[in-house]
């Protein structure tokens, strides 16, 4: 089968889990008024989704690259409509996070499986492929968010939790029985142009080999200081709006503008960072988002339009860290160890989700003010765009020698 369609039900596949974290926003007022549980309350569970989605990628991640994605991905899609299908019927905030972390779990064997896929069969694309999967992944909610507001005024956040899961379930099963990873040595990597300013490894490093050099741990400091501003934007955009004033007219729009900023960052930044060099690409996103995030809070309260815009330029110099990140792992460390490799990494977006989801929250009723998680944010941002130029500035990793016990020097490459 022709790489490109297993690309696509890749594709497909996060465009449904995508779902479950960026239409999120639109049940936390429903759910609140119907079980009267706090704003803090709520927003602990799509923290504790994204920690179990995330913490237990290290596990799938080392199953998958060995056992092949098929079985994950028909377990995912239970696991997706299984507890996205009971949340709305919850009776007690232990059930609802013990139901939304059984989401997670789904969640994570769909984002492993298709993160890996992309790496593997695209060797001589990996930003645009990787930028397809996570674009799917960011800006499905687009197309969906209508349907999912829609539904809910009409018969309520119970019956649309179910009606949906059900949906998506059946969808993540069916596009499972697609995926396949390429044999080894499929389409090899060509060598680096000479011109290129990308850093390719020509060694396969194991998660055990990898947890053992600095530059992972600047990589893992980068991704997770850029990653709490987009997801506090994701959990909170209706709080925000309703603190701010903002109509239900321009909070629609924001949440259809806000995935496509998302999917759009996803490709486009991708696709810059297979010419400009990851590390440059990174400077340059991470440091407008530190831009756009404070813009939110100060900008953004001028007017309705205002506050669309300013989220809407967040999403689209946010999403881009879910493939600059899985790239540039791959070009220091390997292809072939993709999915356990990044798994680690990736665990990053579970401690963010701290900061953003419950946390975030608890700071916003303590003050009375967005002010302190958005600047905050910025300033994290911030901190990751210029350790982007440093990580250009440092070796490529290279495999301890037996009875050596530092790292070796650089490899040579092309910057």
């Amino acid at each position: 089968m022709n790489r490109w369609y297993r690309l696509g039900a890749a594709v497909l596949a996060m465009i449904m889990i995508g779902n479950l974290q960026y239409a999120w926003t639109l049940f936390v007022q429903p759910m609140m008024t119907g079980t009267g549980w706090k704003l803090s309350e709520v927003q602990w569970g799509f923290t504790f989704f994204i920690a179990v989605m995330t913490w237990t990628m290290p596990m799938a991640g080392w199953l998958i690259d060995r056992m092949g994605p098929r079985t994950f991905m028909t377990m995912a899609g239970v696991l997706c409509a299984v507890g996205w299908c009971g949340l709305g019927y919850a009776r007690s905030l232990p059930e609802f996070y013990a139901l939304y972390c059984v989401a997670g779990l789904g969640n994570c064997f769909v984002y492993c499986c298709s993160t890996a896929l992309g790496l593997k069969w695209f060797p001589d694309k990996r930003g645009v492929a990787s930028g397809l999967i996570a674009a799917g992944y960011g800006s499905g909610a687009a197309f969906f968010n209508p349907f999912f507001a829609g539904m809910i005024r009409a018969w309520g956040y119970k019956e649309t939790f179910l009606y949906t899961g059900i949906v998506l379930g059946a969808v993540i099963l069916v596009a499972g029985q697609f995926l396949k990873y390429p044999p080894l040595g499929f389409i090899p990597a060509p060598p680096p142009n000479p011109k290129s300013q990308i850093r390719r490894q020509n060694e396969n490093f194991n998660s055990w080999e990898m947890l053992r050099t600095p530059q992972f741990y600047v990589l893992y400091a980068m991704m997770l200081a850029i990653g709490i501003g987009g997801l506090m934007a994701t959990a909170q955009v209706a709080p925000v709006a309703k603190n701010f004033g903002v109509g239900a007219t321009a909070l629609a729009i924001a949440l259809s503008l806000n995935p496509l900023g998302n999917g759009t960052a996803r490709l486009g930044w991708g696709w810059i960072s297979d010419t400009l060099g990851r590390e440059r690409t990174m400077a340059i996103a991470f440091g407008l988002q530190a831009v756009f995030l404070a813009s939110v809070v100060t900008v953004g309260r001028i007017s309705e339009t205002w506050f669309v815009i300013t989220m809407a330029l967040v999403f689209l110099t946010w999403g881009e860290l879910y493939v600059l990140f899985p790239t540039v792992l791959a070009d220091f460390f390997g292809a072939k160890n993709a999915a356990s490799n990044y798994s680690f990494l990736y665990s990053t977006k579970g401690v963010s989700s701290i900061m953003a989801g419950g946390l975030a929250a608890q700071l916003f009723e303590g003050t009375g003010s967005w002010n302190y998680a958005f600047f905050g944010s910025a300033g994290l941002a911030l901190c990751a765009s210029l350790a982007a130029l440093g990580l250009r500035k440092m070796p490529l990793p290279k495999k301890r020698v037996a009875g050596v016990g530092a790292e070796a020097g650089a490899l040579p490459a092309q910057r």
